[in-house]
């Protein structure tokens, strides 16, 4: 009989199992956020009383804090090493989301922050990487939410399962965005101006082609009433700009350009983080914006400030050309 040593950090409990043939011959767990570093190796030590022979560990990879994490991993790679055994990461939403029988929900942990880690599974298989948002957001979705709100946590025999079928981490599952990242070097932010149209207009047709504002256009909205627009410069040269309006309450980003060859530098995320700061003195309550289905560069910028999918819109880019409508709360 092979026997597995599970460890799971990744939420506010500390859970330890061991598995032999399919079944749990040990079980315990302590639960407090921030007693994971005390917590596991007496649990541990309790566990190996009932079973000291141990032929893999399986430790729980994440989503999680950073803090929680490290503990709980760099447990099971120490354990590992010392006893010369296997070591395998899984991600422990799965092993929560393993035996629910619904066909669309959501697994979700507490992310502290106010935020939560998720994602979202379909017939029992994970849709995407985790990633982390604020619980309102879920909610409103309409999608049942199962996890540690309602007392469900990674369960063992499910750790074993998902190992042996390869669904298998070999790093932590760190889906938080850092608190802070380095401002773009030599790139100044300020409003923009009427001065400013005629080379904005120049990255917007470079960018979009056919698909651009036309002038007329791109005056008709910097002119709109209740909405901000910012540039970004280098060397004296325009080659960013980003916008957003305040309806009735809720904000819309109207667009994030960013020139060729500027692209993947950072400027991007700091002309967002403006648009939704500036939403948030404007006391709206939500955020959305509009990004085309399969845009591998602006999809994961957006999901790192918290938005997620809501909802799509069929031909939004054209014929063919569906967008995903994304909301972020503000409040």
């Amino acid at each position: 009989m092979r026997t597995y040593l599970l460890i799971d950090t990744s939420t506010s409990r500390t859970s330890v199992a061991i598995v032999g043939d399919n079944k749990t011959i040990f079980l315990s767990h302590h639960d407090g956020a921030l007693s994971h570093g005390e917590a596991l190796p007496k649990l541990v030590a309790e566990g190996l009383k009932v079973q000291s022979s141990i032929d893999e560990v399986i430790v729980g990879m994440g989503p999680g804090t950073f803090t929680g994490l490290r503990v709980g991993i760099s447990f099971a790679q120490s354990f590992a090493f010392a006893r010369g055994i296997k070591l395998t990461g899984v991600c422990s939403l799965d092993a929560i989301a393993r035996g629910i029988p619904d066909e669309d929900f959501f697994v979700a942990i507490d992310a502290r922050r106010k935020e939560i880690f998720y994602a979202r599974y379909t017939e029992g298989v994970r849709v995407g990487e985790p990633k982390v948002c604020q619980p309102v957001q879920l909610e409103n979705l309409n999608v049942p939410i199962f996890g540690e709100a309602s007392n469900q946590f990674p369960d063992p025999v499910a750790f074993v399962s998902i190992a042996e079928s390869g669904a298998t981490y070999t790093q932590p599952i760190y889906v938080r965005r850092p608190d802070a990242y380095p401002a773009p070097v030599g790139v100044k932010f300020r409003p923009m101006t009427q001065l400013d149209l005629v080379p904005a207009f120049a990255i917007e047709k470079s960018s979009y082609g056919h698909e651009a504002w036309t002038m007329a256009q791109f005056k008709e909205e910097f002119a709109g009433k209740e909405r901000m627009y910012v540039v970004a410069e280098k060397a004296g040269e325009l080659i960013a700009y980003a916008g957003v309006v305040n309806l009735a309450g809720t904000a819309d980003v109207l667009t994030v350009t960013v020139a060729d060859g500027y692209r993947r530098k950072g400027i991007g995320r700091e002309l967002l983080r403006r648009l939704i700061d500036w939403s948030r003195t404007q006391k709206c309550e939500a955020i959305m914006l509009e990004v085309r289905v399969g845009n591998e560069e602006a999809i994961p910028l957006y999901e790192s400030f918290g938005f997620i999918e809501i909802s799509r819109r069929k031909d939004y880019y054209g014929p063919g050309k569906p967008a995903i409508v994304m909301r972020k709360e503000l409040v």
